[in-house]
Order: structure tokens, then sequence, then C-alpha cells
């Protein structure tokens, strides 16, 4: 196997006031390629290179490596591809700080598929990089959404709430159950999240927890509350439910009382 830090280190270095201009197009292929030829074990060995710092120190070989994940996903490149991203979701297993786990994750939400998801999934649970995690599988799309639901039910505090999140991002309907569990939670933004995202499904199931969220004393919450409930109304409507879409839009039309609700009035009373 070639030098791995020789050949990273033949990116340019800095310029003059610090910010990184970059090799030649001709001159980064060179370096790619270099790389890849020494297939997976020379990857391994750049991200070896990468520092739990995260000062900067180490920016060509964090360079390289984005610049491997971008180059990954052109025509004809479907075996550097895997073989990059197999490489990467690979290393997640292993010892590496939460700062190069992070790097990692970046580098499969561009050139990840749904055969990573596995590995990215089991990520979701760590608090130091499940937003990456989850950022990297909304981004495949492809089996995202059964990462999410395994994930669910162990996750608790802010991993909680982006897998809800993010659950009612990818619409999936056989998330209802696991949503409307997390709609009855004694956090108050959880629960809201779980609103959303039964709404974006088009859970007809949900509206009553809809409108009780909708129900919100004055502020933010109400207001949140009601622009969930004209969400659900929307997609159950689209979806044929008139009956279901109608209760809701008459709840708001007879519950904004106040001189600043009047656009919600108006709004719900025109459906």
């Amino acid at each position: 196997m070639k030098d791995v830090a020789e050949i990273v280190d033949r990116m340019p270095p800095l310029d003059p006031g610090g910010t990184f201009t970059g090799p030649s197009w001709s001159d980064m292929r060179s370096i790619l390629e270099a790389l890849l030829e020494g297939g997976r074990d020379s990857l391994v060995a750049v991200i070896g290179l990468l520092d739990a710092a995260d000062d900067g120190k180490d920016y060509k070989a964090r360079c390289v490596l984005h610049a491997l994940a971008h180059d990954a996903g052109g025509p004809g490149r479907d075996a550097q591809r895997t073989l990059l991203a197999d490489t990467l979701a690979g290393q997640l297993e292993g010892k590496h700080p939460p700062a190069v786990q992070g790097y990692l994750l970046r580098q499969l939400q561009v050139c990840g598929g749904p055969a990573q998801a596995p590995a990215i999934g089991r990520r979701l649970s760590d608090p130091d990089t499940f937003e990456y995690a989850a950022q990297a599988l909304l981004a495949i799309g492809e089996g995202a959404a059964a990462e999410f639901r395994k994930a669910l039910p162990a996750l608790s505090g802010a991993p909680r709430r982006t897998a809800v999140q993010a659950l009612g991002v990818l619409r999936d309907g056989q998330a209802v159950g696991l949503l409307r569990e997390a709609a009855a939670s004694d956090d108050a933004s959880l629960r809201r999240l779980a609103a959303w995202s039964l709404a974006n499904i088009g859970d007809p199931g949900a509206v009553e927890l809809v409108l009780r969220e909708a129900d919100a004393p004055e502020g933010i919450e109400r207001i949140e509350g009601a622009a969930t409930a004209l969400l659900l109304a929307d997609r159950l409507k689209a979806a044929g439910k008139a009956a279901e879409a109608k209760r809701i839009y008459a709840h708001l039309a007879s519950t904004r009382t106040e001189p600043h609700e009047a656009y919600l009035r108006d709004l719900a009373s025109e459906e």
C-alpha cells in the first residue's frame, strides 16, 4: 500500500490569509485515484489521520474525504461509491471519537445509500452523533424510516424528538402507532412534534390529539398547534377524508375568537 500520509500531504497548504483554495481538479483527481488504488486499507488510513479535536489542523485529510464523497456520486463511479460508503459505515463501529464519527456521518450524508442505513441507524442513540445520523438517513431516504422506527422505543430526550420528527418528514405510515405513543408524552415539545408528524402523515386517527394541541393557551404553542391542525386537515382532504377535514376546519373557525386570530377564522371558514 502506498504511503497514505504522503498522498494526503500533496494537498496544498492554506492560503496566506488562512483560507483554503485547494488544488486544481487535475491535481485533486490524481490524489483521489492514488488513494482509491489502495482500496479499503487506504481509506481507513485516511480516516486515521482525522483529529479528535476538530481544530482545523487535519484539514487535508478532511478535504480529501469530502472530495471522495462528492466524486463518488459522479457517473460511472458506482464501485467507488460502494467502496467508500461501506468503508465509512464500517468505521462507525470503531473507537473513533465523536468528532470523527460525526465527520464520517456527514460524508455518508453525501455518498451513503440503503446498504449503509443500518450502520448509520445505530448511531441514533448516541447523544454526540444522533443529529448527524438523522441527517444522513434523511438524505438517503430508502430504508431510513425503518431505522428510525427501530431506534425510537429506546430513545429519550433530544434523540427521541429528532426521530419522531424524522418519521413525520418521511411520512412513514408504519410509524403511526409509535407516534401516537409519543403524542401522549409528558414532554410538551415531544407531543407537539408527534402531533406534527401524524399530521404530515395524514393520520385520520390523530384528529383529537391534534386539536388538543391546537387549543393550547395563548402563545407560540397555540400558533404552531393551529398550523399542525391545518396541515392535518389539508392532508385528510387530499386523501378524500372530507368529513374529518371539515371537523378540523370547523373547530378552528369556532375557537379562534380573538381579533388577532381572525386570519385563522377566515382561512378555516373558506374550507
